[in-house]
């Protein structure tokens, strides 16, 4: 992968601290876990662009991951990163869990009502599919998210009506808001159980890595359209690139001190620019 997109990675660790400290509000770990999936997606992957007609479409379930997706966005020129800065404020089109009814450039559905994405997701392809466009839909969930049964009534439908223009990753970090998913509410094994419900299953054993998350993002892309859905199981680490918030569920929903931040931000030196 470029250089650049390196760069981009730490650029957008870099974001996602500085906007959660700024008002010590909102949810760093699931953030920093899903950048690499994020910049791989936007730069290389997802054909997309302001202009939404006979465009890919990506959807956000795990709402809550916000600062990651408005980085992204924003590094992406959806809107100016100076608007990076009001994340979390009053009349900000940035709030914790995106919203549409601003018009916020980029963000497709109002999401953070966890199990919800994936339903919309089917729904706009099956869409695509009426208005003949060849165009894909892209979902992201996280994997306590699963634990709505909304979602398995979804995959149900999605490969009951054969919606094979559809690409799924669930965010496997095994951390959720109180706890580990294991503790919480078993999800079991998840390969099995999409199999079962006649999906294409894709595993990326590092969710970290740019090479692994293009590797994959790039055969799912090629084996759509061929009668199934597709899912991507991705392992990645809660708080990824911040030592002292990886491998825990502590840092879900919590922002860093004034020290932490500074501290977290000396692990990931400026690439780019900040806001």
């Amino acid at each position: 992968m470029s250089k650049n997109l390196d760069k981009l990675v730490i650029q957008t660790r870099r974001d996602i601290l500085r906007m959660v400290h700024a008002v010590n509000s909102g949810h760093p770990g699931g953030s920093l876990g899903c950048v690499e999936f994020f910049v791989t997606l936007y730069n290389g992957i997802m054909d997309h662009g302001l202009d939404r007609n006979s465009k890919d479409m990506f959807i956000l379930s795990n709402g809550h991951i916000s600062p990651v997706y408005y980085s992204t966005l924003a590094r992406a020129g959806y809107f100016e990163t100076k608007e990076l800065k009001t994340f979390r404020k009053i009349n900000s089109r940035l709030q914790g869990h995106p919203t549409n009814h601003d018009n916020l450039p980029g963000v497709n559905i109002s999401s953070g009502s966890l199990g919800q994405g994936l339903s919309v997701g089917i729904g706009v392809a099956l869409s695509k599919k009426l208005n003949s466009d060849s165009s894909l839909v892209y979902v992201l969930t996280g994997d306590g998210e699963l634990q709505e049964g909304q979602n398995w009534e979804a995959f149900m439908f999605a490969s009951a009506n054969k919606v094979d223009n559809i690409i799924v990753t669930i965010d496997l970090n095994g951390q959720q808001i109180d706890g580990s998913t294991e503790d919480v509410l078993d999800i079991g094994n998840l390969k099995l159980k999409l199999e079962s419900f006649n999906w294409e299953v894709l595993e990326i054993e590092n969710g970290n890595s740019l090479n692994d998350v293009h590797k994959t993002l790039s055969k799912a892309k090629k084996n759509s359209m061929r009668g199934r859905p597709i899912a991507i199981l991705m392992k990645t680490i809660m708080g990824n690139g911040v030592d002292f918030m990886m491998h825990t569920h502590k840092w879900h929903g919590v922002a860093p001190n004034d020290e932490q931040l500074k501290e977290a931000l000396k692990q990931n030196p400026e690439t780019l620019g900040d806001y």
